[in-house]
């Protein structure tokens, strides 16, 4: 690929957003602002921003802080539960030390029995999670939709408005648009960049507290990205890979480095940290905006949700839209649900997609880098 001028920085400054805005929002505190902290893309941000506040995801992806976590946390437990358990603990994670309120949500047994402890020591309103996406499991996310309406408008002494909540939707999907277009640029072959540089700007432009400014600099990036292709910018010809599973954040980033230093490039991740978060819109339009917020969440395709015929309708698509060669399943240790759904999403793959499937199971450590780099060399090979 020819060096496109100053786009590296660009890059380098979505990747380092997280960090920097560690000041952000000390600022945004103390300037009267109330800061609402969560880990998971159920929480339906929206809510957060109609009652005035910053929604903020809180640190979750390192082996750092997960020695401290061990103290209370069983060591054969999930890595992003304990992770998240000792960031907060430990208090080195400025977003979760300037939270007004912790937000958690009943995704899984180990981290509603972590949230348990975590209540000790920090305010945490705890939403409950259906396990299905059929009728009842919506009436019951609508009543928690209303539940932390309430909850929030009380905390923070003001009233969620109807108007309120239709303002941050439409400031939430146009976010949301502006993600989706410039991961749109991988469907181009070859890609346009790295897909660990779209990983990093994506990922990054979730900690902008500015959401026009962001949808302005992501359109921006986007247009440049394109411009740059049709001038003949691009990758060499690489097999495109396709990640689904668990969330990715600095501790897995190392399954796509192995991919992209052994030939390969990402064109699309379909999980938390990519697509899920930004695939569907919430609808404007209809009568109840309530209800038409708390569909979009749930109808995200966690491996929670018994059945899970949402992520593999995503899957199905964007196989299709961004030409995969091959797909590569990444869970966590010990996350039970992605592990044990890993065997029907190779199936899925394999036999309906007709396409090259390859599971990864791994941690945050960097123990196993080398044994990842033998075994995707070898995928790659294949393909």
């Amino acid at each position: 690929m020819e060096l496109i001028k100053d786009l590296p920085e660009i890059f380098e400054s979505f990747s380092e957003q997280r960090r920097n805005s560690f000041l952000t929002v000390k600022e945004i505190k103390e300037s009267g602002t109330p800061v609402v902290g969560a880990y998971c893309t159920y929480f339906p941000q929206e809510i957060a921003m109609a009652a005035g506040a910053a929604p903020i995801g809180l640190c979750s992806m390192s082996d750092e802080p997960i020695s401290e976590a061990e103290k209370d946390l069983p060591a054969n437990l999930c890595p992003l539960i304990k992770s998240s358990y000792g960031f907060a603990k430990s208090d080195k994670c400025p977003y979760f030390h300037f939270s007004d309120v912790v937000v958690g949500e009943t995704t899984c047994d180990g981290k509603k029995k972590m949230y348990e402890l975590m209540a000790d020591f920090k305010e945490l309103y705890l939403m409950k999670l259906p396990n299905s996406q059929d009728e009842e499991g919506r009436k019951l996310w609508r009543s928690e939709v209303v539940k932390i309406i309430n909850y929030l408008s009380d905390r923070f002494g003001t009233e969620i408005t109807e108007e309120k909540l239709r303002a941050a939707v439409n400031l939430k999907n146009r976010e949301r648009e502006a993600q989706r277009k410039l991961s749109e640029v991988m469907m181009h072959d070859p890609a346009p960049i790295t897909g660990l540089d779209l990983f990093n700007t994506v990922y990054g432009s979730t900690f902008n507290f500015d959401k026009d400014e962001l949808v302005e600099s992501l359109i921006s990036l986007t247009d440049r990205i394109e411009d740059e292709y049709i001038k003949g910018n691009m990758l060499d010809k690489r097999a495109r890979i396709l990640i689904t599973g668990c969330p990715m954040g600095s501790g897995t980033l190392k399954v796509v480095k192995a991919i992209e230093d052994n030939g390969g490039v990402v064109v699309c991740y379909v999980n938390c940290s990519g697509y899920k978060n930004f695939d569907e819109l919430v609808d404007e339009d209809g009568d109840d905006i309530i209800g038409a917020i708390a569909d979009r969440y749930l109808n995200i395709g966690c491996s929670v949700m018994t059945p899970n015929g949402s992520r593999y309708k995503l899957l199905d698509k964007l196989i299709d839209q961004y030409n995969v060669d091959g797909v590569i399943d990444m869970s966590l240790t010990a996350c039970l649900t992605y592990n044990i759904e890993s065997k029907s999403i190779e199936k899925f793959v394999t036999e309906k997609k007709g396409i090259p499937y390859l599971s990864v199971e791994t941690d945050y450590s960097q123990a196993d880098v080398g044994q990842l780099n033998t075994r995707i060399t070898a995928f790659l090979e294949m393909l």
